[in-house]
């Protein structure tokens, strides 16, 4: 079986990480990169630490706007994949990459299969809602993370087929356990923290980094904690918090470092306080980690992570974040997305659909 990957930021890098190697023993995977991340902190130190294999083509697609961005994408990943021919082209989440892979499939006749499908906000102002819809009424073969994202399917009436695999993140975090482990101690070393001793946070999200009151607001939450804050910045939003006048605010309010790699930034995460992201996997990865996390965002797609209370939504309400870091952790932890073998039956599932 030949396949076409298409990819292009931080979260897609990881979860095809779980796929490709058991996908590679038994098929031929062409991994083609967009280039919607393309900072190598945000790109290259990826497929190094998680032993990716490099792409085979790379689009140099990046920056722009969502309309711009998917139209320039599509202009070269459609006479690539026809001259591909792949039998299937996978597609992961809900990025412009992730759109524009499921509509050069559905122009050109070749099966699409989505990973992490049937996830919902319910807010369709965000471009990744829309793309993630999209792409769901376009697949073929529709992998779920959870029991509740095939439900979601079958109540929109999702053309394709849906199956419950687990989240691919699962398989990511259990291999990278023990590299995260020993990294931690030079990594909080570097930095100057302590265990437990500091706030995680990550923002990258358009609606928070785009407004000008947004992105005001997100820096007087910030200030208004009052606590040690690590914020590893976004080229994205740093460029929107110069802009403003805010990154000299920024800088007083939290300890500023570029981007991380996966480890570094696991590294991190296991040993924070409490993690604040507007990331979907960010929150995933919180949770696998047993750190709890405040999104800052009106609505999560991950909503099983506030059902067991590990996750609570504040958006950029200051006074909601300091009551949810008072707040006792859970008595439970149940195990939400899987058993770590997801990127198996992604590969299982891919050979049924080739018959």
């Amino acid at each position: 079986m030949r396949l076409a990957t298409v990819v292009g930021n931080r979260p897609q890098f990881v979860k095809a990480a779980a796929v490709s190697q058991p996908l590679r023993e038994r098929h031929e995977e062409f991994l083609i990169h967009t280039g919607q991340h393309h900072d190598p902190e945000l790109s290259a130190v990826f497929f190094e630490q998680l032993a990716l294999p490099a792409p085979d083509h790379h689009l140099g697609v990046a920056g722009a706007g969502n309309a711009s961005q998917l139209a320039r994408m599509l202009r070269k990943l459609a006479p690539m994949l026809a001259a591909l021919a792949p039998d299937a082209v996978l597609v992961y989440g809900d990025t412009n990459s992730t759109l524009a892979g499921a509509l050069a499939a559905a122009d050109l006749t070749i099966p699409l299969v989505h990973v992490e499908a049937g996830m919902r906000s319910f807010d369709r102002s965000m471009p990744e809602e829309r793309n993630r819809v999209l792409t769901d009424q376009l697949a073929q073969l529709l992998l779920c993370s959870t029991a509740a994202a095939a439900a979601q399917l079958r109540a929109e009436q999702a053309p394709g087929v849906a199956i419950v695999v687990g989240d691919v993140m699962v398989d990511v975090a259990a291999q990278t356990r023990e590299r995260a482990a020993a990294a931690a101690p030079r990594t909080l070393a570097r930095l100057g923290l302590d265990d437990r001793s500091y706030l995680l946070a990550t923002v990258h999200r358009s609606g928070n980094v785009d407004p000008p009151p947004r992105l005001e607001a997100l820096v007087a939450l910030l200030e208004a904690l009052e606590r040690r804050i690590v914020l590893p910045l976004h080229p994205r939003t740093r460029a929107r918090l110069r802009a403003s006048g805010l990154l000299a605010r920024a800088r007083r309010a939290a300890l500023i470092t570029p981007p991380l790699g996966y480890i570094e930034f696991t590294a991190l995460l296991t040993h924070a306080q409490a993690v604040l992201t507007d990331s979907g996997g960010v929150q995933k990865e919180a949770y696998l980690a047993r750190v709890p996390c405040l999104t800052l965002r009106a609505q999560t797609e991950w909503t099983e992570t506030v059902d067991t209370g590990w996750n609570t939504l504040v958006d950029l309400d200051a006074s909601a974040a300091r009551t949810a870091l008072d707040r006792p952790l859970p008595d439970r932890h149940p195990r939400l997305y899987g058993d770590g073998h997801a990127g198996e039956r992604v590969v299982a599932a891919l050979e049924r659909l080739a018959g």
